[in-house]
């Protein structure tokens, strides 16, 4: 492993933090089991649980599990190999130091 520096994960807040302020109807996925790619809108959600349930529209595996607390909400996103998410242009990364 080579001595590079890093920044603690902290330096992801303000990237993830517009990432996600976006519409996510519209981003892509691609299904870990079949392959098959298509927006966040194709999904088959399922809702008779403690939390949402997203399943691919192809194969039904799950690729989303959304579950909201009162002060808090988890995220399980292991059914998705990939989220590609439409980003204005003028959106930027920020410099590295």
């Amino acid at each position: 492993m080579t001595n590079m520096s890093y920044l603690d994960g902290n330096m992801l807040d303000g990237p993830l933090r517009e990432l996600f302020a976006v519409d996510l109807s519209t981003a892509v996925g691609r299904c870990e089991n079949c392959g098959m790619t298509g927006s966040m809108a194709s999904l088959h959600v399922y809702s008779h649980a403690p939390g949402l349930v997203g399943r691919c529209p192809s194969c039904e595996s799950v690729m989303v599990r959304l579950v909201r607390g009162p002060d808090r909400a988890w995220l399980d996103m292991r059914g998705v190999t990939y989220l590609q998410v439409p980003m204005p242009m003028e959106q930027a990364l920020p410099e590295p130091l």
